[in-house]
């Protein structure tokens, strides 16, 4: 049934799509006949003599009907150049105003789909003009809308007809396959037959019997796991004879004579195997037996071992209580060695590396570790004292061996034991004279890293350590391994809070012509708080300045003010415009506290934070503002005149439910534009509009720089430790020389691309930058050609000299072109990539109307574009 649907519908889509199409060929088809017409007719001898004549209808109406006649269209009308019908095969029509036709009275010949009175048609309509080229009429053919699918019409039967057999065809045969799969299988499905296989091979692999099938040949078919384990089958066991594998003589026997047998106890090297033999055929298989095996060793001696387990259980359960109670690194490692001594050792040296006890990650060198903890149940032993540093310099001793392997390492008898003698000969016999004779060297190990070394010793009166022994230790030192780690993760993470308090805001501001910055932060007096600012250059030489505030104060308030300012310096790098960015971020604000509502933490929320969001632009001096709940700047003129324009105000982010604006500022070279948060002007002592008050009197002096006025401000606002943390920001604007900016409006027309690139090269020879007019040229005809291609008109050209050079296009359409590497059959798309070559860096900004493709070169050297870039582009 899925598969008949599926058919069905692509039918439906192929037919639909083939209807379309026919429609619209029939649709050109009829609105080509009736432009050929309406020429031929317009461009006749004599249409235009006819149209000055005293009785124009007399003379022109027959020849309209004998020319539509011939050319096959419903109706050829001539219209004077008011529009108003000379001619028209309905007579009742003539000396009434056709419709839509002032394009052709304005001298362009057109095509369209009409739709009105008196009936809707496809249509062309030609101007008629004299000889010196002045419209004197129009003449207008055409076919009847109800008259252009007529050959559609007849072959839409055909159509759906060829469509129904193809779907019947589909279907059945869809319905043949599927009945046949479905016998093949046994009437089982893909997913019941899947399921069936993982049953079988989970089972077959997962059961502690062992299975052996054998096939009629006496060869193995299959060997389960455990059949390999009980038996000591080789690898390759498949398609081999029974009597290849060494199974004893008895077993071989059993297995080949396909007898029947029961729990027929069967010796297999040091285990007793009790065997099941069945044979295969009975129950529908192929000839052969199925063998099981059960050893019956194993559980007589894992009754014996049961205490045993039991009470290193409870040794494991104890240390786990025990061991990270609390989260410092040598408090944990002397646990460690409490829980050890005695019940599992004598003695416990715990070593760690320095960077593990300072907190840090641990590094890679792990051939000197401090002695951290040591734990001895007798006196006056010959082990070194906590605080010495152990090295591991020789390879062959058993602590290098365990670092290297990553596991535990048993040495059963020390006096045997020649490679722990090798590093420190004096010290191995002191211990050795001391009783000290059996070691497990664990390396202490978490998330697959090294932190230290654990060793255990046992001395005289005890037994030496077994392999058992080596698993409860690893065990042991793998739970104290994740305590002294989670205990240096949190003092590496109380380091990093504290790092994080310092360093809050930008290290630096970012090197830019336009704008002459100074900035302040000031902590509040509890902390760290959310207040922020930021300096973002933008392409086109603009700068976009950033003041924020958030709720609350400490590391919190902190956190979540990293988090909007990497989100705003995120959003500025789609360059967008102050009003957009921030209705992002509302949106951003808003998601992430719905996220976090339901969370049981003392997370500062986004919601309620204030930002004020400013773009510079130094080509003119245009400032573009907008802000949400937050306070607008202090504007100082050239001769120091503060004012505070009235912007338009928003909510504040996460609020919701208001729209975002933006205000527009003209500043002159030399102006001050003072932001600042409102820790600067409130406090319990004064009010806002005594805050602004001061701050106007302070930052009124034309000849300070933005670092004085700065000094001023924090000097005069603010006491030696206030109450709310304080974000400022203060910037004099510079303009763009106007020798450095030269514009150019280019005609919608494609040839129009040259006559540009002459002009640009000859402003790069005024600049003296004739080595970058290649790359430049090329990048300005790409995009320039673009922008006539596929944008819309005004097309404007820019270059920008500072530091670099940019080079801008604008058009009015809102396409936004995109990079791609074109195939070699392609012929065009490699465009951009070639801009992407030759600028350093290249982008898409929006304006009020259309947008700009702009593309950035720096001028201490010439950009190398990638050689087979170009072969490919000099190919085509």
């Amino acid at each position: 049934m899925l598969q008949a649907l599926i058919m069905l519908l692509l039918v439906a889509v192929a037919s639909a799509a083939l209807v379309v199409q026919g429609l619209y060929d029939a649709e050109r088809s009829a609105a080509d006949r009736s432009l050929a017409a309406a020429e031929a007719f317009a461009h006749a001898p004599g249409t235009a003599l006819a149209l000055r004549s005293p009785d124009p209808t007399a003379r022109l109406q027959p020849a309209a009907e004998q020319a539509q006649k011939g050319a096959g269209v419903d109706f050829i009308s001539v219209l004077d150049k008011h529009g108003v019908r000379l001619t028209d095969p309905d007579p009742a029509l003539i000396g009434t105003k056709a419709q839509g036709v002032g394009r052709a009275a304005a001298g362009e010949a057109f095509t369209e789909t009409f739709h009105g009175r008196p009936t809707d048609a496809v249509r062309a309509v030609v101007p008629v003009t004299d000889a010196s080229r002045r419209v004197v009429g129009m003449v207008t053919a055409g076919i009847q809308y109800a008259n252009v699918g007529h050959v559609l019409h007849r072959q839409l039967p055909l159509l759906l007809g060829a469509a129904a057999g193809a779907l019947v065809l589909a279907t059945g045969g869809a319905a043949l396959v599927s009945r046949r799969l479905l016998r093949q299988t046994h009437g089982l499905g893909p997913a019941e037959m899947t399921r069936m296989y993982e049953h079988h091979d989970a089972v077959l692999h997962a059961v502690r019997e062992g299975v052996l099938i054998v096939g009629g040949d006496g060869r193995v078919r299959l060997a389960n796991d455990e059949a390999q384990r009980l038996l000591d089958l080789p690898g390759d066991v498949d398609q081999r004879q029974v009597r290849e594998l060494g199974l004893g003589p008895r077993l071989t026997r059993l297995l080949e004579s396909e007898e029947t047998a029961t729990d027929e106890v069967i010796p297999a090297g040091d285990r007793l195997l009790a065997v099941n033999i069945r044979p295969t055929a009975p129950f529908g298989g192929v000839q052969g037996l199925v063998a099981t095996f059960r050893d019956t060793t194993e559980l007589q001696a894992l009754s014996g071992q049961a205490e045993v387990a039991r009470g290193r259980l409870s040794f494991l359960y104890e240390a786990g209580v025990r061991i990270g109670t609390t989260l410092d690194v040598q408090r944990t490692a002397e646990e460690l060695s409490e829980v050890a001594v005695p019940r599992m050792a004598d003695f416990v040296t715990v070593e760690l590396l320095d960077s593990v006890l300072r907190g840090q990650e641990p590094s890679s060198a792990v051939r000197e570790m401090r002695r951290t903890a040591l734990r001895a149940s007798q006196s006056g032993h010959p082990l070194q004292p906590v605080g010495d540093v152990i090295r591991f310099v020789m390879a062959d001793t058993p602590m290098v061996a365990a670092l290297r392997r990553g596991k535990a390492v048993l040495v059963p008898d020390l006096h045997t034991a020649q490679d722990w003698r090798a590093q420190d000969p004096e010290g191995a016999q002191r211990a050795l004279d001391y009783g000290i004779h059996s070691l497990i060297a664990v390396p202490l190990r978490a998330r697959g890293v090294v932190l230290g070394m654990v060793n255990l010793w046992r001395g005289a009166g005890a037994l030496p350590f077994d392999e058992e022994d080596v698993a409860v230790a690893e065990e042991l030192v793998a739970r104290a391994a994740v305590a002294i780690d989670n205990a240096r993760r949190y003092s590496r993470e109380h380091e990093l809070a504290v790092t994080l308090q310092r360093n809050l805001l930008p290290l630096g501001l970012p090197e830019q012509d336009a704008l002459e910055i100074a900035s302040r932060y000031l902590p509040a007096r509890s902390g760290v708080g959310g207040d922020w600012f930021d300096v973002i250059p933008l392409p086109g030489f603009r700068v976009a300045l950033v003041v924020g505030d958030i709720v609350g104060h400490g590391l919190q308030a902190a956190v979540t003010m990293g988090r909007l300012r990497t989100a705003v310096l995120n959003f500025s790098s789609l360059d967008l415009a102050p009003d957009e960015l921030l209705g992002h971020l509302d949106e951003m604000v808003t998601r992430l506290d719905t996220q976090s509502a339901t969370a049981d933490d003392d997370r500062v929320p986004l919601t309620g934070a204030t930002c004020l969001y400013a773009i510079y632009d130094p080509v003119g001096g245009h400032c573009t503002l907008s802000r949400a709940g937050h306070l607008a700047p202090a504007v100082v003129d050239p001769e120091g005149r503060v004012t505070f324009p009235d912007l338009p105000l928003s909510p504040p982010l996460g609020v919701g439910g208001h729209p975002f604006e933006s205000g527009e500022l003209d500043l002159p070279e030399g102006s001050r534009l003072v932001l600042f948060t409102d820790g600067l002007i409130e406090n319990r002592g004064r009010d806002i509009d005594e805050g602004l008050a001061m701050l106007s009197a302070a930052i009124a002096h034309p000849d300070r720089t933005p670092e004085e006025t700065c000094r001023a401000l924090v000097e005069t606002m603010l006491p030696l430790h206030p109450r709310d943390d304080v974000a400022l920001l203060v910037a004099r604007t510079r303009l763009l020389a106007p020798s450095c900016v030269a514009t150019w409006d280019v005609p919608f027309d494609v040839e129009a691309v040259p006559r540009v690139r002459r002009e640009v090269s000859r402003r790069l020879a005024d600049w003296g930058l004739e080595g970058t007019a290649f790359a430049t040229e090329l990048i300005l005809s790409e995009l320039l050609t673009n922008a006539l291609r596929y944008g819309a008109p005004p097309v404007r050209v820019r270059l920008l000299l500072g530091r670099t050079l940019v080079c801008e296009v604008s058009d009015g359409s809102n396409t936004s072109p995109r990079l791609r590497r074109a195939a070699t059959t392609d012929e065009g798309g490699r465009g951009l990539f070639l801009v992407s070559q030759f600028a350093d860096i290249w982008g898409t900004r929006y304006a009020a109307r259309g947008k700009v493709i702009w593309a950035e070169q720096t001028l201490d050297s010439v950009p190398e574009p990638d050689p087979s870039a170009l072969f490919d582009f000099m190919e085509l």
